[in-house]
């Protein structure tokens, strides 16, 4: 399995090591925070290819990260003698038996690390070196990659040409499933995989048969009245047979169905999923590679739900997984210790959770975890209406929504505030909860989670008993009745407390959208305080 995967130089990553989980590993992150590009660098380490191509074939100025391209051009045109850009991908393995032979200490790692892996790296080609010379006399932000090669090598310093057999890698992108006349290149290589030589051999053979045979069946006709037109120079016959070159191989002309549909034809979701499928299931004993970009797309969510309970019953432990997804479901219910945080230059493991938290969220999969990972600051609160008059106190006091300021409000909707707050502290995140009192003594409501509470960093809000139990009575105690009735426009002749408790989600509406200000209660005030500092 990969033990650490480094990307020198490439796309968006200047400079970065992420060091994956053996089994599973779901990654998440912002818009363009690389989770594609993690995706397709260690792709093309482990493969040499790239979107079926090789990567000598599909090489492009885009691949080079543009501030260190941009550094290059700078330092150049001052003078000084900068190197051109290379990119480095390595990828290394733990040591097992059957990866001996790429083993070796021809990688990046100090002190001196040897280790079975490989290592794709792109660099200016020597045999260009003139041309190079006259291009570095006014460099250009698009560097000359017709003067770079690809060089694809083993930790042993190994030159590799083909995918070693030991690094059998699926890759499924569900957003864009290409079906190029029947099988895209990652199927039929998933498909091959199924078939052991023999069978390869004797379906070729059997194919080659049938097209044969139509040069005495269809073509006969055809091929005597073609025969009598005299078309060539040397009264040589002309006729037409089917092409028995390598080039025209079955695979290009074999393709799954699905109902008597053709596979290139089925639904999106049906592609992925069948894919996917076929990817997990090869003979347990190869090492396996299976990369899967956002397995919800195109899916209902019952059918996700039926692919997620596949992919989990398919795994297994020769396989190591890597899932990017923008989907809480996803993530809740293949397990959040497994999720890697990704960002331009770096890449975070979640701290370790207790199985129990994890079970929990399984089993409560709807919940928006994936909220909490990609936001820089949280505010936890009971129920919408908290949610709606925290807002509004905070807009009112810094004059923004708490989301213009990456503070992100989530209702618990009755979750336990242990389970969030386990999963915050893991996410390291700063947190500002705030909860009811019920009647209780504030002090003694902290007592069950102190262990995730952090003074700065996460803290829990309660409002004092003197002033009520819960949201409504705290917001009459700091605003009086009166007030109150004018903003929610309510008559002397209702029951006032009667009217807030039984419609919170209505009162926490019209006081957002009032024109008057309320004076907050103390305890959301400091809340809004402390997670806006």
């Amino acid at each position: 399995m990969i033990t650490k995967i480094k990307v020198h130089g490439y796309r968006i990553y200047k400079k970065f090591t992420l060091s994956p989980n053996s089994k599973l590993n779901l990654i998440v992150g912002g818009n363009e925070a690389g989770k594609s590009t993690l995706m397709e660098a260690v792709a093309l380490a482990l493969t040499g290819r790239v979107n079926g191509r090789s990567a000598s074939e599909e090489l492009n100025p885009y691949w080079f990260n543009t501030s260190v391209v941009a550094e290059f051009v700078h330092k150049r045109r001052s003078g000084e003698r900068e190197a051109l850009p290379e990119i480095y991908i390595e990828i290394f393995f733990e040591n097992r038996t059957e990866l001996q032979s790429l083993c070796g200490a021809i990688n990046s790692d100090v002190p001196t690390n040897a280790c079975p892996g490989v290592s794709l790296r792109v660099l200016p080609n020597p045999e260009f070196a003139d041309e190079l010379e006259e291009w570095l006399k006014d460099p250009l932000p698009l560097l000359p990659v017709e003067y770079y090669m690809v060089e694809w090598r083993s930790f042993a310093d190994e030159k590799i040409t083909h995918r070693p057999r030991q690094l059998v890698t699926a890759i499924i992108d569900s957003r864009t499933v290409r079906s190029s006349s029947g099988l895209d290149y990652h199927l039929r290589q998933i498909l091959s995989d199924h078939l052991d030589p023999a069978e390869r051999a004797s379906i070729s053979l059997a194919y080659r048969e049938v097209k044969a045979s139509m040069s005495e069946t269809a073509l006969a006709d055809v091929n005597k009245r073609i025969g009598e037109l005299h078309a060539s120079l040397h009264d040589q016959t002309i006729a037409l047979e089917m092409d028995q070159s390598t080039r025209t191989s079955w695979e290009g002309s074999v393709t799954p169905h699905v109902n008597d549909v053709p596979f290139s034809m089925s639904g999106q979701g049906q592609q992925a999923a069948i894919k996917i499928s076929l990817a997990m299931s090869r003979h347990s004993g190869k090492a396996n590679f299976v990369m899967i970009e956002e397995p919800e797309n195109h899916l209902s969510h019952t059918s996700l739900t039926t692919l997620l309970s596949r992919i989990e019953a398919l795994a297994s432990e020769q396989q190591q997984l890597f899932v990017t997804t923008h989907s809480a479901f996803v993530l809740n219910r293949l397990g959040l210790d497994a999720l890697l945080l990704i960002g331009p230059d770096s890449a975070r493991k979640i701290s370790e959770l207790d199985p129990d938290t994890v079970s929990y969220f399984q089993r409560l999969p709807g919940y928006d975890t994936l909220r909490m990972a990609l936001a820089n600051k949280i505010v936890l609160v009971e129920g919408p209406s908290d949610e709606i008059i925290f807002e509004r106190i905070f807009k009112d006091i810094y004059g923004k929504r708490p989301m213009e300021f990456g503070i992100d409000i989530l209702s618990m909707r009755g979750l336990a505030l242990r389970r969030c707050l386990e999963l915050c502290a893991a996410l390291d995140k700063p947190v500002a909860v705030l909860r009811d009192n019920d009647g209780i003594d504030p002090t003694e409501l902290k007592m069950p989670v102190a262990e995730w509470l952090v003074d700065g960093r996460r803290e829990l809000f309660i409002g004092s008993v003197a002033s009520g139990s819960t949201l409504e009575p705290q917001l009459v105690y700091h605003n009086s009745e009166a007030r109150i009735r004018d903003i929610l426009k309510i008559t002397t002749a209702a029951d006032l407390a009667t009217w807030m408790n039984r419609e919170k989600t209505e009162t926490a509406l019209r006081i957002a959208s009032s024109d008057q200000k309320i004076t907050p209660p103390e305890y959301i005030r400091k809340a809004a305080e402390f997670i806006y500092g």
